[in-house]
């Protein structure tokens, strides 16, 4: 079995970048700290690449078990008031929530 070898260190860019994707705020030192940290799991996927599972069966679930599903009925709710007065925020009758797609930096 041969070893993969390690991925080069991620770049501050890389993880930036990643945490951009994430929608993430990091300070520079968060940056450093996480790229060691997703290093590691990079490495570690390198690992197991280099695993001989030839005479494995695929596996969808460890776990013998059956979803024991119940009708989807619907129950009792809270009132449109009370919904409205408990929400972070609130615009026309409806809760206002911040957009998250497109994010209005162009990207």
């Amino acid at each position: 079995m041969s070893r993969a070898p390690h991925p080069p260190p991620l770049t501050a860019e890389q993880v930036r970048k990643v945490a951009h994707l994430a929608r993430l705020g990091l300070t520079d030192e968060q940056v450093e700290r996480y790229r060691g940290q997703l290093g590691a799991v990079l490495a570690y996927v390198e690992r197991l690449r280099d695993l001989d599972l030839s005479g494995v069966e695929p596996l969808a679930n460890p776990v013998e078990e059956t979803n024991r599903l119940r009708p989807d009925e619907p129950g009792p709710s809270l009132p449109r008031q009370a919904l409205l007065d408990i929400a972070p925020a609130a615009e026309g009758g409806l809760i206002a929530v911040p957009k998250i797609i497109g994010g209005g930096d162009g990207a």
